[in-house]
């Protein structure tokens, strides 16, 4: 995972809009009927699990293939964005998050082991 934090800002956004693709095209060929599409997707040595909120925002986290915990990290993740971006007059929808709230918040929740 060492490669993603040398990716430029437009790698980002090609891996952001594969994955968008890939969870469209998920949510429609679900056999469940109404899907809203993967959830999970795991590879040989990591696994991404996807988070969907009622407002279509996706929180996205990568994680080894033996974690737990990641349900109840995208939550935690999804309440400090309601709270520190959501809330924030100066937040632009579709734009990229640059509230120092959140980020110090999400670094706390990293630094404390993502611990739930």
């Amino acid at each position: 995972m060492d490669g993603l934090a040398q990716l430029t800002s437009n790698e980002y956004l090609v891996l952001a809009g594969t994955l968008h693709g890939i969870h469209a095209i998920t949510s429609r060929l679900s056999p469940m009927g109404a899907s809203s599409g993967a959830q999970v997707i795991e590879g040989e040595t990591f696994k991404i699990t996807i988070l969907l909120t009622a407002t279509g925002t996706k929180f996205v986290l990568l994680t080894s293939l033996t974690d737990t915990s990641a349900d109840g990290i995208l939550q935690k993740v999804y309440e400090i964005y309601a709270d520190a971006v959501m809330k924030n007059p100066f937040h632009t929808p579709e734009m990229p998050i640059r509230t120092e709230a959140f980020d110090t918040r999400i670094t706390a929740l990293i630094g404390s082991g993502l611990g739930v």
